[in-house]
């Protein structure tokens, strides 16, 4: 039996911003969410997508040719299975319940991920390092057979993979994918078909555990497809795809299987696969509980939860629950103590009941902090960094930015090793900035290429404004002797501390408009999109000591024109914004020092990326990317030349900073088509060094990943690039021991 097709003509979606929801570059229908592609943990996100679902990443290396080393491992308390008890639920914490179980709808999220990783099969799956393995329980091998006259891939199933309805994993399942994501009918409300449009046909091989892939164009990250892989129940029609698997999947085949949705808890419940073939779950039950972050130490405390990422301030809460006497409060001692006492101990430690005045009801509220404390006992932090990083976005499709050489002066005038180690040298973490835009150390294509614009050099970077005409006294028109940034004609703002529409310039006055550092409030978290303290960020970092004082600002901003050289620099308002808050400034006082003025503008978290980064709204920016395992397909869409689209708008894909050369799409393309594993990570590495030319983004740190998770809770944490093992989850045997994990013992 065969499927054959014709190869499709649309454009495949790319990764987004993780935690974020990218604008569409087409036109959907109007119940659809925007289209994003879903990579690695994610496929999604979601990494979405990211970030979060499958991260996926280029081939292997050979063995002469090893990547360098991730620069923090896994925390997840490793144990082997005989020392894991049998029974019992787990309770893992996610932002939301999933708007659906699809990954490759466009409103996926983390959530989805993790259910399509625990009851999905997935042909390849992420190592430490973050490279595709083949995944044994569905594939005894997975190779290209054929290059001439097209590529053919052979896959050779496990003879015991089965659906839990006792029908075997075959090549119908893979035609019925291949069919709703190829882009060919648009009655499928896809997220994403990179890769998929290049197939040709899909047939049965030699016999019902063979499925043969031909592909009309070669496709270097073919490994990418089918992870995860969904029945032909829910791929086979658009009616099934669009709205058979949002809430409830009825046929699974992993560890475990979807018991149910319960809205009115906010639950996920996953339980046994009783057809699983493979090394049964330890767990009865993993159970995905919605926590908003700001209550994850609370639900941690009461048992609500047993695992959940949480933020710096939990984390350092956490920690101190663990050290003699931290918990100790004016209450404490005897004797009467003041109101003012009370609400300064009660501030310093974040509880909002210290604007209160009674002395009783501070009195109640440090009660139940110490009592859930005392819980926190059986709490312990585990970290590493997240397969994601943080950048500076640049947009230069307009204003000064839109010329290289300005951009080129920010990116010159910046520390990064300094902005690296003010969000990650607090938390214990390597404080080694991101030297590559598609890869992160301990991937096979990773380089540090950021030698290809220059190191931080403040002559350099006012050479370069020079050369662009921005000189230092000239005159400025009378409407622009304002501290207006520029763009400055925006929507959305939030009116926040610091001036009005919520902007303010940074070193402008100290007068109460001084916005706080993590030193000096605890804070909480909000939706991915640049929001550090939510997905594994830094929220509250400080400077370590031994950071040197900026230097005294120049005399007088640049100007050209009759107009001065100001940026307007857009944040999230919410809570669990700090880190990005305190990144900003200190990036704000490098531009100061050449002669760059930048505006802080504070915006909605609603706003902040469909209104401000999709749309092109701003000067400067902070978001995230995740990692991918495959950056011909994945990273391209981020990186694309913007071109004009049919009803002449500009087709940006999902490339916000709208900088983009045809030199770096043709280096994107060759990688894409070359079988060539050596050759595929050079021409990477070639285009990353071209990105990094242009200017567009600025990699400062990869991301922290802080998870607490209950003491007795083993083979789960901070995972770091390796794709989770649920069946080895659950809790430790009593009377046995875990060795210390990184930073511990």
């Amino acid at each position: 039996m065969s499927y054959d097709g014709d190869a499709p003509h649309a454009v495949a979606a790319g990764p987004r911003p993780t935690g974020a929801r990218p604008a569409t570059t087409r036109r959907r229908p109007a119940r659809t969410a925007p289209r994003a592609l879903r990579r690695g943990a994610l496929r999604s996100l979601t990494f979405l997508t990211a970030g979060a679902l499958a991260v996926p990443l280029l081939a292997g290396c050979g063995e002469d040719d090893k990547p360098p080393a991730p620069l923090a491992g896994q925390d997840i308390a490793p144990v082997a299975r005989d020392l894991v008890a049998d029974g019992s639920t787990l309770k893992w914490a996610v932002d939301a319940l999933p708007e659906t179980l699809n990954t490759f709808q466009a409103d996926a999220d983390a959530g989805t991920s993790r259910v399509a990783q625990a009851v999905l099969p997935s042909m390849f799956r992420l190592d430490e390092n973050g490279r595709p393995v083949a995944n044994p329980a569905y594939l005894e091998s997975a190779e290209v057979i054929e290059t001439e006259p097209r590529q053919v891939v052979l896959y050779k199933l496990n003879q015991q993979a089965v659906w839990s309805d006792g029908r075997e994993i075959g090549a119908a399942d893979f035609a019925a994918q291949w069919r709703a994501l190829s882009g060919r009918n648009s009655a499928y409300w896809t997220a994403r078909n990179a890769g998929y449009d290049r197939i040709a046909k899909i047939e049965r091989g030699e016999n019902d555990l063979q499925v043969r892939v031909t592909f009309s164009r070669p496709y270097a990250d073919w490994k990418s497809l089918f992870s995860p892989l969904y029945p032909k129940d829910v791929m086979g029609t658009p009616d099934a795809f669009n709205d058979g698997a949002r809430r409830k999947l009825k046929v699974t085949a992993g560890p475990f299987r979807v018991e149910k949705v319960d809205t009115a808890n906010k639950d996920v419940v996953l339980t046994r696969n009783p057809r699983w073939w493979g090394r049964p779950a330890k767990l009865d039950r993993l159970v995905l509980h919605a926590v908003p972050r700001d209550q994850r130490a609370a639900a941690l405390a009461d048992g609500s939860v047993d695992l959940a990422e949480v933020d710096t301030a939990d984390a350092q809460r956490i920690g101190l629950a663990h050290r003699a006497g931290g918990t100790g409060t004016p209450l404490q001692g005897g004797g009467r103590t003041s109101v003012k006492k009370l609400r300064d101990w009660a501030l310093a430690h974040g509880l909002e009941a210290g604007k209160d005045t009674g002395r009783g009801e501070l009195g109640r509220t440090i009660g139940r902090y110490l009592e859930q404390q005392q819980a926190l006992r059986d709490v312990e932090i585990r970290k590493s960094l997240e397969p994601a990083y943080t950048q500076l976005a640049l947009n230069g499709g307009g204003g000064p930015l839109a010329d290289e050489r300005v951009r080129r002066a920010v990116a010159r005038a910046l520390d990064r090793v300094e902005l690296a180690r003010l969000v990650l040298t607090p938390l214990g973490l390597p404080a080694v900035p991101v030297g590559s835009h598609l890869a992160l150390s301990g991937q096979a294509a990773y380089a540090d290429n950021s030698g290809a614009l220059g190191a931080q050099d403040a002559k350099e970077a006012q050479a370069l404004l020079a050369d662009a005409g921005w000189v230092r006294g000239g005159p400025l028109k009378e409407q622009d002797k304002t501290r207006k940034a520029a763009g400055s004609e925006h929507h959305g703002e939030d009116v926040s501390p610091g001036g009005e529409d919520g902007a303010y310039v940074v070193g402008e006055d100290d007068k109460g408009n001084r916005h706080e550092t993590a030193g000096d409030q605890h804070e909480r978290t909000d939706p991915q999109l640049a929001r550090e303290g939510r997905h594994g960020g830094a929220a509250g970092a400080y400077a370590p000591k031994g950071t040197a004082a900026p230097a005294a600002a120049p005399a007088g901003p640049l100007a050209k024109d009759g107009k001065p050289l100001a940026l307007r620099f857009v944040l999230p308002s919410g809570p669990g914004s700090d880190t990005l808050n305190s990144v900003a400034e200190r990036i704000s006082v490098m531009l100061e020092q050449v002669g760059i003025r930048a505006t802080i503008t504070k915006v909605s978290d609603e706003s902040y990326f469909k209104d401000h980064i999709a749309a092109g709204d701003y000067d400067l920016a902070l978001y995230s990317w995740p990692a991918t395992a495959f950056p011909a397909t994945d990273a391209r869409p981020v990186y694309a030349k913007p071109l004009p689209a049919a009803d002449g708008s500009v087709n940006v894909e999902q490339n916000y900073t709208r900088v983009g050369t045809d030199q770096v799409d043709q280096l994107f393309d060759q990688a894409a088509t070359t079988l060539d594993e050596d050759e595929a990570r050079d021409l990477i590495k070639k285009a990353d060094s071209r990105i990094w030319a242009a200017a567009g983004s600025i990699p400062l740190y990869q991301r922290p990943q802080l998870v607490a998770a209950r003491t007795n809770v083993v083979n789960a944490g901070a995972f770091g690039f390796r794709t989770p093992v649920y069946e080895d989850m659950g809790f430790l045997k009593k009377g046995a021991k875990v060795s210390p994990g990184p930073g511990k013992g």
